[in-house]
C-alpha cells in the first residue's frame, strides 16, 4: 500500500497457525480483502501493515474465506451484518 502524506505505519497481528491464507480489510482498502495479504511468520503469526493517517478505522482480518476479529483489539462497533469491526485508532 502506498504510504499517504502524513500517514502512520500501522501493524496488524493475528496468531492462527493453521489458517492457510490470511489479509486485512477496512475501510481504510473498502474492504477488499485482496490488497492486504498478510504474511505468515515461524510462529504461526499472521502480519499486516498499512500506511494510515491519523483518524479511527474499522477493520477485521479475512482468514481462509471467513471474517475474524483482532482478538487484540479493545474497541469495537457493531456492523450492518449483526457482527462487530475492530477499530483501531491512528494519532
Amino acid at each position: 500500500m502506498p504510504r499517504l502524506m502524513g500517514s502512520k505505519p500501522a501493524e496488524f497481528k493475528l496468531y492462527a497457525p493453521q489458517a492457510k491464507r490470511v489479509s486485512l480489510a477496512g475501510c481504510f482498502n473498502k474492504w477488499n480483502t485482496k490488497l492486504l495479504p498478510a504474511k505468515k511468520d515461524s510462529k504461526g503469526n499472521w502480519v499486516a501493515k498499512a500506511s494510515l493517517k491519523p483518524g479511527k478505522y474499522e477493520y477485521k482480518f479475512f482468514v481462509d474465506g471467513s471474517w475474524v476479529n483482532d482478538p487484540h483489539c479493545t474497541s469495537c462497533t457493531p456492523n450492518a451484518f449483526g457482527t462487530h469491526n475492530c477499530v483501531i485508532e491512528v494519532k
